[in-house]
């Protein structure tokens, strides 16, 4: 008897539907270029791009990656070229660095992946899955890494000839970046059904202790104190840093570097190979580390910083962190945080536009204060701010404040800002204007980017905050594309009758905030309890 084609297709189509449900291997689900390319950022481009005879999830994530590691190395040694030139004007030299030092981490974070991606088998998918999380964690830090790259060019217009050799590497490289991610995202990142506990607090021990061996959970390899006037082991932080033992590939507790009382006048940067750095001060306003590079005076935002760290497992506690530039040098960064697992407890960060570049990658902020005046919490980290109280200053003439200017350019990207417990309040210098300044503005945020994500939770909003809460950044740009939220707030600035009627603005429930707890939107019970922070996990 013969099978009508009706027929035939039926049970072919049935038999993919039972394949794809019931397949125990991600590698073995066929789909065709179109449908796969779909779910992209870039479809024409993944479409263009994927050759015909790549038809499982596996084969084609691993093969835009491969393609990703390839043209961050072309970027790599273009711009490596460009720096040896002579004639570069000192701005261009500037991004040029900047993409340089970003293409370098890029490739790190690539190769990681993909080692983690071929190592993945079906005998090892259980393991394997305990990875996703990290791993889209490293690649949405590869397209804001590349986005950095591209802002500094935008900023500077350098050499015709420079633009012209760059634009089509930077450009494949932000569409090969986000079609990686995209299918990473659909093939591998799944609901995380979490089984430990919502809530932990772990004690932090008193600098005393953690300048011991060994201290309940937090070890500690060696110890070194900073002194300007010679009686420590160094007279400046970048020489301990210096010292600093280079990374190993395991993690056996923290090298600590104790900078007692005083004004250090030096720009701080700590390396990738820097990692499980711990830097403890005297405390606020006490250990102060101060610079004032300013992009007015030629620096990029993201070289203008007086202190920045990329070294996985960073820590800092009771430090201050202060650029002096002023309100009138416009972006002057006091911190640039692109570490992996870093925290900052009982720190001060200081300055005026742009004070805190929370960049890249898992981040917690615990009992900091934050001052600054325009989008003086910006960056595209999946960062958590709990307890920390945000001054916002006095600004320019003709300016407004805005808290925040979250960075996230790709809706697969697991970036965002998660502000919880904390108090938003004016800086004395604000509190305290004459009447020609009652009409400056705040507002919690503005949409830096497309995909700009940021959440207030149970956080005490003063009246400083102006009604409709969130600014825009240029016309109806991103208004439907980000997600700003609010969840459980308190105080005059709380009230939302008047707030913006955005599609991406949301009054959140219980259900929604809990995905911005630090259990859930950085994994922090995994990591944090190795560093002695005290954190609240989850609402319950």
């Amino acid at each position: 008897m013969k099978t009508s084609t009706t027929t035939l297709y039926t049970y072919v189509s049935l038999f993919i539907i039972i394949f794809f449900f019931l397949s125990p291997s991600l590698s073995s689900i066929i789909s065709s270029q179109n449908t796969i390319c779909n779910i992209t950022p870039y479809p024409s481009f993944c479409i263009t791009t994927l050759p015909s005879d790549y038809l499982s999830i596996h084969n084609q994530t691993l093969f835009f990656l491969q393609q990703s590691l390839s043209i961050t190395k072309t970027i790599l040694q273009l711009t490596s070229s460009y720096l040896n030139q002579s004639t570069i004007p000192f701005s261009t030299l500037l991004v040029l660095q900047d993409c340089l030092n970003l293409a370098e981490l890029n490739t790190d974070l690539l190769s990681t992946v993909i080692e983690a991606i071929i190592n993945s088998t079906d005998s090892n998918i259980n393991i394997f899955s305990n990875q996703v999380y990290d791993l889209q964690t490293l690649l949405s830090a590869v397209i804001t890494n590349h986005q950095t790259c591209l802002d500094g060019f935008l900023d500077v217009n350098p050499y015709p000839k420079i633009r012209t050799a760059l634009s089509n590497p930077l450009s494949d490289g932000i569409k090969l970046y986000s079609t990686s991610l995209a299918l990473f995202t659909h093939g591998w990142v799944r609901i995380d059904v979490r089984t430990s506990s919502l809530e932990k607090t772990i004690t932090m021990n008193n600098n005393r202790k953690l300048l011991q061996t060994s201290v309940d959970n937090v070890m500690v390899t060696q110890k070194v104190v900073v002194n300007p006037d010679g009686s420590g082991d160094f007279v400046t932080i970048n020489d301990a840093v210096d010292a600093a033992p280079n990374k190993t590939g395991t993690n056996n507790g923290y090298h600590v570097i104790y900078v007692v009382a005083g004004i250090y006048s030096e720009y701080v940067s700590i390396a990738k190979n820097k990692e499980n750095l711990m830097i403890i001060g005297d405390g606020i306003d006490r250990t102060v580390i101060t610079g004032s590079r300013s992009v007015v005076d030629g620096w990029t935002t993201f070289q203008s910083a007086a202190f920045a760290v990329v070294g996985k497992g960073f820590v800092a506690v009771n430090m201050t962190f202060r650029n002096t530039a002023g309100s009138n040098k416009h972006q002057a960064v006091a911190v640039r945080n692109g570490a992996d697992m870093s925290v900052f407890y009982n720190c001060s960060f200081e300055g005026y536009q742009d004070t805190l570049y929370a960049h890249s990658l898992r981040q917690f902020y615990k009992n900091c204060n934050i001052y600054g005046t325009v989008d003086f919490i910006f960056g595209n980290a999946a960062a958590v701010f709990q307890n920390c109280n945000i001054y916002p200053r006095l600004p320019m003439q003709n300016q407004f404040n805005a808290v925040t200017a979250q960075g996230r350019t790709d809706p697969n990207q697991n970036t965002g800002f998660s502000i919880w417990n904390c108090y938003i309040v004016a800086a004395s210098e604000l509190s305290g204007v004459n009447s020609s300044y009652n009409d400056i503005k705040t507002y919690l945020g503005r949409p830096w980017k497309e995909y700009s994500r940021t959440i207030y939770m149970q956080c005490f909003i003063d009246g400083l905050v102006d009604p409709k809460g969130w600014v825009e950044w240029l016309g109806e740009f991103a208004l439907s594309t980000l997600y700003y939220g609010e969840f459980g707030n308190w105080g005059e600035g709380s009230d939302t009758s008047n707030r913006v009627t955005w599609e991406g603005y949301h009054l959140m429930d219980g259900k929604d905030a809990d995905e911005f707890t630090v259990y859930k939107f950085i994994h922090g019970d995994k990591w944090l309890p190795l560093t002695g922070v005290p954190f609240r996990a989850g609402f319950q």
